[in-house]
Formats: C-alpha cells, structure tokens, sequence
C-alpha cells in the first residue's frame, strides 16, 4: 500500500543535512520505513488480558473481570493492534443485546459502557507498555452510551422503619443484618467501604471510623457513640483480628456482598415494593444524603459522602467551601439524635 502523503515543513537545508547525516550513519530512507513493518507484533488478548488483570486492583478485578472474558471469547487469538473502532462497537452492541435480564434492566446499556471502559484500561496498559501508539487506541476513539439518570432516590422515614424490622426479625442473623443497615445509613457508605472496614480502623475516643472506598479514596468518617459500641463488640464477639476484615458471621468468616444481596432479596420477600422498586443498599446512601443537604447543605453533604473536591459541574467554588468533619459529626447528631464528641469539641 502506497502512504499517504504528508505536509513536510522542513527546508531544502534540513533536507540535505538529514540526508547527509543518514548517509554518514549508512541507513537509508527505505531502511527507515523498513522499521514500522519489522517492530516487535503486539501481544493477543489471550497473552495480554492474564497480564493487565494480575497489574490492576482488586476492585478493578471484579468490576472487569466478566468484560474481559467475553473479549477473550471473541478476541482471544487477535492481536491488540488488529481492533478497530467498529470492531469494539460491535462487540458492544453484541453484549447489550445479550446482557442478562433482571428486572432492573435497562437495554444493557451499562453492559456495554462497562465493556467499552474494561477495553480502556487494557488499551491503555498496551499503550504504557509500548504496544501501540495512542495515537492507535481503538478504545478511545469508541464513546460510552449515554448514562441515564438513575432510579434511586430517598426512602421515606416510615418505609425506612419497615425495612429495619424486617431485617430485626428474620433470617439466621439478624444481629448482623441491623448491624449493616445501621452502618449504612449512619455514613452513607458504600458497600466496599463496609466490606473493607477492620478493628484497627475505629477511633473510639472520637467516634470515627476509617472508610476505604472506590477510586482508592480514604476518609475519617464520624459515628454515633451506639454504632461505634455495637462495632466494638461485634468485632469482640467474632474474632476479628485488628487488621482482618471487622463484619462477619457467627463462625467467624468474613461476610462478602452476598450477604447484602441476600438480605434486600429476604426483606423483598416480606416487603413487596422493596422488591418491586429493586431497592438496594445504594438507596440508603441516597437516603442519608438527602437528608443531609436538605438539612446542611450542599458542601456538608459532599464532605458526608466522601465526593473528591473538585470542580466538575458545580465549578470551582466547591473547593473554598469544603466541610469539615466537625460539620459532618453535627450533621450525624441530628441525624442520630446523640452528641457526638467532635461536635462537643467544636462547641
């Protein structure tokens, strides 16, 4: 195939003085070509997906893990540097229309915005690596569907109460399970900070706990003096060592997200709208945050749910009016109705 050809901007002189420095070093302009055809060919995606999977986080694992498997089951014997663009919307169209149907569905659009984003991290470590060019990243050049605006909102106060005493009267542990709801609804947390919580990461002289959530974000967040007892002795009660997981069963084993998803499935069962309006552990963070803006504003309940400090689409005065997490601690004693010691502090 005959190249394209380019604009040069160089000069008769430069010309020459490149042509006579390759003549000194014995190449010639063909040799040059020559290279871009004998470069080293890029891996398969059988070679290179074991490779970005062993280098990129845990949570990162499990978010892309299902992605790069149905690129393997289509891709697997075809180097990086063979993809198009039209390859990758292909397959993307192909896992929207394949996506399993729950009844919170929503036409696999996020199936296919998470395959195109898994294509990106592993692009992108092809192109760290020296596997191709950005210029050649067929993922950047794909963009995600659209995000439609989500379905969660605040629970109401009496609704709230009903999913609590479900949680206190059935199942095999509902220690456990009120434990959990409390947890969530008091910080707003999300599910991996939960999981991820340990003995070491409670301060019970001031009533603060230690969340490490997406995006590798850690945050010192406040508790009411009851919580932070019942986290106590919970982590007592089960052996939890100081730095081991702190929520887990009466045999000692550390919970996973299995225990949240069965736990919306039972209270569903008793609770038809729950199960109805697929509410999840996510609404009880939209909950408490609701609350907190409309009761302490916007900048509180951005330092309350742990949101970076950073312009995006509330422009650059989010970050002169940055809460406190002596703002917070008030903001969780009315929530709470309990003083908190941080709040005492800072009277």
């Amino acid at each position: 195939m005959t190249p394209e050809p380019t604009t040069s901007t160089a000069g008769t002189a430069e010309l020459d003085a490149a042509r006579l420095l390759l003549a000194r070093l014995g190449v010639s302009p063909a040799d040059l070509l020559g290279l871009v055809d004998a470069r080293t060919p890029a891996p398969t995606f059988a070679e290179y997906v074991p490779v970005v999977s062993a280098a990129v986080t845990d949570s990162s694992r499990r978010a892309y893990r299902s992605y790069w498997n149905r690129v393997l089951d289509q891709w697997a014997d075809r180097r990086l540097d063979e993809i198009k663009p039209s390859d990758i919307e292909r397959l993307a169209e192909y896992v929207k229309t394949h996506v399993v149907a729950r009844r919170n569905a929503r036409g696999g659009r996020s199936a296919a915005e998470n395959l195109i984003t898994a294509l990106r991290c592993l692009y992108n470590r092809a192109v760290a690596d020296g596997h191709l060019a950005e210029a050649d990243n067929p993922a950047r050049k794909v963009a995600k569907p659209r995000r439609l605006p989500s379905t969660r909102r605040a629970v109401p106060d009496a609704r709230l109460v009903e999913i609590n005493a479900v949680a206190a009267s059935s199942g095999d542990d509902p220690v456990l399970d009120c434990l959990l709801l409390r947890l969530h609804t008091e910080t707003a947390c999300r599910r991996g900070g939960a999981l991820t919580l340990r003995p070491a990461d409670l301060d019970p002289e001031q009533c603060l706990i230690l969340l490490r959530e997406k995006g590798d974000t850690v945050r010192w967040q406040p508790v009411s003096p009851t919580l932070m007892r019942h986290l106590q002795q919970h982590a007592e009660e089960r052996h939890a060592p100081a730095s081991g997981q702190l929520l887990r069963y009466r045999n000692g084993d550390p919970i996973t997200y299995r225990r949240l998803d069965h736990l919306w499935v039972r209270i569903g069962r008793q609770l038809p709208w729950v199960a109805t309006q697929q509410i999840s552990t996510h609404w009880l963070r939209h909950t408490t945050l609701t609350w907190v803006e409309r009761n302490f504003g916007y900048a509180v309940a951005r330092a309350y749910a742990g949101h970076a400090a950073s312009g995006g689409d509330t422009g650059t005065t989010a970050t002169y009016v940055r809460a406190s997490v002596h703002e917070v601690a008030a903001a969780l004693a009315a929530l709470t109705g309990e003083q908190h010691p941080l709040q005492l502090s800072d009277a």
